[in-house]
Order: C-alpha cells, then sequence, then structure tokens
C-alpha cells in the first residue's frame, strides 16, 4: 500500500478543462452591447444634451433680466460616456479652439525662413497630425512602473509651445548672422534672406536631444518643481512669451508682412507686402492692411458678445473666415498655395536634415524647463475645471505624467518633423463653457485634428491666409497668452521680496520687447574665437535675447537665493503670542 502522502496516479489527475464559452468573455460582451446600443438607438446618438443652448446665441434682447436664462446642461466628468453626437461637436470644438494656435507656428517658421509653398503646407499638417498623436497620448494614463504614469488622465491637448516659437526667432537671426543660412544686401543695405530648410531641421535635431531634460524632471516630485518654479517665475515667463510674440509676429503681421517688408525697403522683393509680386501688393502699415487686420480682430469681439457657446469657442475661426472672406472678395488671397498643396498627406512626406546646431542647445534647454513650468500651470487648471482635486496623490501622479508624456511628445515631434509641444490653455475655457470635461470629446477632437492634417488642401488654404487677417488673429491669440500670464501672477503675494524679484525679471524681459538689439553685439570684441567658444557665446547671446528666457533665468535665481519674508499675518500672530505671553502672570 502507498504511503498517504504520496499522490496517486490515477487518482490525483487535474480536472479537464471546460471548452471556451461567451462566458470567459463577458468585458467583450459588455463592451460590443455597448457600442451596439450607441450605434443603434436615439440615446447613443443624442442623449439628453441641450443641445439648443449650445448653438443659442446670445441675443441682446436676452442680456436684460426680463427673460430667464437657460438652464444650462449636467456637467460630464473625465470617465462620462457621451452620446456620439455630443462628444463630436464637443470635440470639434476643442479643435477649432486651437487650430489657430497649432497653424501659426509653422507659417511663422516657414516665413521666418523663406520656404516655399509646398514646404510651408506640409508644415502645417504635419503639425496638426502631430498635436493630433501625441495629444491622444497625453490624454491617456498608462501606469508605468512605481507608481510613475504616462499622461494625465485629463483632457488634456497639447500644440506647438509658443515658447519655441520666440526662441526660434533668435535662432533663426543668429544662423542667418553667423553664415549658417544664405543672405545677400543690396546696394541700399538691404539684407534678403534666402531659403533655409536645413535651419529647421537643426532646430528640431537640438529640441530632440534637449528633451530629455523634460523626460528628466518629469521623475521630480511635482511639489518641489513647484518650490522651484513658483508662480512669481512661470507668470513672468508666460507674460513675456506672449509680449515678444505679438512685437516679432502678431502686430507685424497686422500691417502686412514679417518677412522684412515691415522695414519699408526701397528696392527689392520685399519693398511691398508681402512681396512685390503678390496680389494687391502694397506698403507696410497700409490703411487697407490695417483694416483687413481689424475686421478679424472685430469679429472675434462680435462673436464673444453674441455668439453661441459654440461660436464662442471657435472665435478666432470665426475671426479667420470673416477676414478672409472679405480679403478673398477684395483680390488680396493668392490661391497658389492651395493649387499646389496635395489632396491628402502625412508625416514624411517631406524631410529635413536633423542635426544640431550647437549654439541652440542652451536656449532649447531653457525651452524644455519653460514648457515644464506650462505644463504644471495647465494640468493645474485642467483638474480645476474638471472638478478634481489639486491637492492629493492622484494629482501628483497626473502632473508626473503629463510632464512626462510632454518631454517624450517633445522627442517624438522632433521626429514627426514638429517642433516642442506643451498642453494648450485655451481647451480649458471650452471645458468650462460646454460642461463636458469627458476624455471622448477629447479623442474626437484627435480625430479632427488629424483629418484636417491629413487633408493637405485644408493646410494650403491656411497657407493663403492674408498676412493682415492672420495678424489680427494672432495678435488677440497672443495677447491671450499674456492675460494667462498675469492669471498666474494673481497668486503672488506682493510681499517686498516678490516685486523686488518680478521688478529685477522685468527689467531683462521689457528691455529686450523695447531695444531687441542690445544684447547682440556683446562679445563682438573678442577676436578670433575658437568654434566651441564662439558656439557659447552665441548661446548666451540668444538667451539673452529672448525676452522670457532672461526674465526667466533672473526670476529663478532671484527666487532660489533670496530669503523668504515673513507674510504680515504671520508677523501679526507672532506678535500676538509674544503680547499673551507678556501679559502672562508669573507663577
Amino acid at each position: 500500500m502507498a504511503p498517504p502522502d504520496t499522490p496517486s496516479v490515477t487518482k490525483d489527475q487535474p480536472a479537464p478543462i471546460a471548452p471556451p464559452t461567451t462566458r470567459s468573455f463577458p468585458a467583450i460582451r459588455k463592451h460590443a452591447t455597448a457600442l451596439r446600443n450607441k450605434l443603434t438607438t436615439k440615446h447613443g446618438w443624442l442623449g439628453d444634451y441641450d443641445y439648443a443652448w449650445l448653438c443659442s446665441p446670445t441675443l441682446p434682447f436676452s442680456i436684460s433680466g426680463k427673460n430667464p436664462a437657460r438652464r444650462p446642461p449636467p456637467f460630464y466628468g473625465v470617465e462620462a460616456e457621451l452620446p456620439l453626437l455630443l462628444a463630436m461637436s464637443c470635440g470639434l470644438q476643442h479643435a477649432l479652439a486651437m487650430l489657430a494656435g497649432l497653424i501659426t507656428p509653422p507659417i511663422i517658421f516657414a516665413s521666418s525662413l523663406m520656404l516655399d509653398a509646398q514646404t510651408s503646407a506640409y508644415m502645417i499638417s504635419a503639425s496638426l497630425i502631430g498635436c493630433g498623436i501625441l495629444s491622444l497620448v497625453q490624454m491617456s494614463r498608462i501606469r508605468l512602473w512605481k507608481g510613475y504614469y504616462l499622461g494625465t488622465g485629463l483632457l488634456s491637448v497639447v500644440g506647438t509651445s509658443f515658447a519655441t516659437l520666440s526662441t526660434a526667432n533668435a535662432i533663426f537671426d543668429t544662423m542667418y548672422s553667423d553664415g549658417t543660412c544664405p543672405s545677400t544686401v543690396a546696394a541700399d543695405g538691404t539684407v534678403t534672406r534666402g531659403a533655409c530648410p536645413d535651419a529647421y531641421g537643426m532646430v528640431l535635431g537640438t529640441s530632440l536631444i534637449c528633451s530629455f531634460l523634460e523626460i528628466g524632471l518629469s521623475f521630480i516630485p511635482p511639489r518641489t518643481l513647484q518650490r522651484i518654479f513658483p508662480p512669481i517665475v512661470t507668470g513672468t515667463v508666460i507674460i513675456m512669451i506672449g509680449a515678444s510674440l505679438i512685437g516679432t509676429s502678431g502686430i507685424l503681421n497686422w500691417g502686412g508682412g514679417s518677412n522684412g517688408c515691415q522695414t519699408r525697403p526701397s528696392s527689392g522683393l520685399y519693398q511691398l507686402c508681402p512681396t512685390v509680386d503678390s496680389p494687391h501688393a502694397l506698403l507696410w502699415g497700409s490703411p487697407e492692411f490695417i483694416g483687413l487686420g481689424f475686421l478679424s480682430f472685430v469679429s472675434i469681439v462680435l462673436t464673444e458678445l453674441f455668439g453661441s457657446p459654440f461660436l464662442k469657442n471657435a472665435s478666432i475661426i470665426v475671426g479667420l473666415a470673416v477676414g478672409c472672406i472679405v480679403a478673398g472678395a477684395a483680390g488680396y488671397i493668392d490661391g497658389s498655395s492651395i493649387n499646389s498643396a496635395p489632396a491628402i498627406t502625412f508625416l514624411w512626406v517631406r524631410t529635413f536634415k536633423i542635426r544640431v546646431y550647437p549654439a541652440a542647445i542652451l536656449p532649447m534647454l531653457a525651452v524644455y524647463v519653460s514648457t515644464t513650468m506650462e505644463a504644471i500651470g495647465d494640468i493645474t487648471a485642467s483638474a480645476e475645471v474638471s472638478r478634481l482635486n489639486v491637492d492629493d496623490e492622484e494629482f501628483d501622479s497626473r502632473v508626473q505624467g503629463g510632464v512626462l508624456s510632454d518631454g517624450l511628445g517633445g522627442f517624438l515631434s522632433a521626429l514627426f518633423t514638429v517642433t516642442p509641444l506643451s498642453i494648450f490653455a485655451q481647451n480649458n475655457g471650452v471645458i468650462a463653457l460646454t460642461r463636458c470635461a469627458s476624455r471622448a470629446a477629447g479623442r474626437w477632437c484627435c480625430a479632427f485634428l488629424i483629418l484636417f492634417g491629413i487633408f493637405g488642401k485644408i493646410s494650403g488654404f491656411f497657407l493663403a491666409i492674408p498676412n493682415p487677417v492672420l495678424g489680427g488673429v494672432t495678435t488677440f491669440l497672443f495677447a491671450s497668452v499674456v492675460v494667462s500670464g498675469f492669471r498666474v501672477l494673481s497668486y503672488v503675494h506682493y510681499t517686498r521680496r516678490d516685486r523686488f524679484i518680478l521688478a529685477a525679471a522685468m527689467s531683462f524681459g521689457f528691455g529686450d520687447l523695447l531695444v531687441p538689439n542690445i544684447f547682440t553685439y556683446l562679445f563682438q570684441g573678442i577676436k578670433n574665437p575658437s568654434s566651441g567658444l564662439q558656439g557659447l557665446f552665441d548661446s548666451i547671446t540668444i538667451i539673452l535675447s529672448t525676452p522670457f528666457l532672461a526674465a526667466g533665468l533672473v526670476a529663478v535665481v532671484l527666487n532660489l537665493i533670496l530669503p523668504q519674508e515673513m507674510s504680515q499675518v504671520e508677523a501679526t500672530e507672532i506678535g500676538d503670542h509674544v503680547d499673551a505671553a507678556r501679559d502672562r502672570p508669573q507663577a
């Protein structure tokens, strides 16, 4: 007889495995049923959302208190399921709200580098497609290891960073001045820049290697980052970014162009704006140009005053549409960019030589520090408008995941032939107005952006927008960036220390804005420097010549070295304790 602890070969066999049934896949069945109900039922398509509220204009007679205001629809949280029509309409509003911000940087990059229409149209398409793909990554919340995540898990979309746009202008100026990019000088001293697509490739390559800085910063606790970059620093940086873009792009395009015609040269291709060969070319600052830009600007104001919630979210696009209609009727639009654009396009249809420009390394590292600061503030705003806590561990993990996704997006965007991306704050206003924070709407937004990019004729149309129309709209857009900076500064207590830091930082920032070339000649007295030393000089010149970099650097350094002041409340409390101790009877 076998010992009792010895297993029996005949009795101790594993139980037979039951054949697979549909009960083994309850999750699949559940999702399939939900999808079928959504596609085949009225409730799945429309739900109970008040679409009339979304599309009802604000009429003058409805502003008075005689007519009761329409009750707003319910709030949809981050994980809420949406009817298809609502998800698509909210997604379209998000796409339209960020569209102007996405097409503006590639248009300005292409104009600064004198690129041809086909390359310019591709850059717009690549920006739209790249932002759509990487926004999907940012909205995810993928668990990695040891409590780290990728993505915020919020309706957070990304777009080309305006910090990159401001810095790239200074980098391009350096490339043209040191001979990296071609330029010619006329007899009257007018400088004409040649096409330089390699400069764009150098910015992409430099941003690719610098993106590892933000990836590394994402693993620092968010509260530590907030102590290093408090609102007094981030607010200053955001204000300077918006203000510099108004002066170097927005208002110049409003007057007719920023490609060199703003200097009103007496001869050459840019004697008139945008060029002497353009239809209806005029001198920079002509009343016709000013009027076109003002029409677009006023259209934005009127849309905000009388438009429905849907139109208010797309007010920038309304301004562009009205300006283009009038400009087209008056003969200001050149349709060649539309005709030359392909019907269908995608990433890598055109490529750039990815290289590193040594003088741009330090400025691009500063750009990624800036995008980190922007990400923290924008994620906080997104969580607040989504009605989520902003002071718990889950929120900290959302900030960590968002910064990591931003840094990884900077690496991938360079491979997508797109400059670094950052979280867009404009979409928080769409969430607040539509009362919809669901990521389902965000996914539809990404789908629309990718579709806009794939259809190349759309990019060709954007490229055909006259400079004054674009300038009137982007001036408002960049000014809204300045207002966002003021909002961040509203969290500052304005102690004497805070006022001192702001004054010192603004000294450099506004000094650069008002006298852009003050630091251009800083190292010209040094004779025959080595190539490495010259690269360092160029890096320092770019940083000091870029308003938000100079102001941000001063603000960070002073915030770290100046001792904190005791607030008035703390001083009063300590004084009360001292008085109470003095008045206490002796034992």
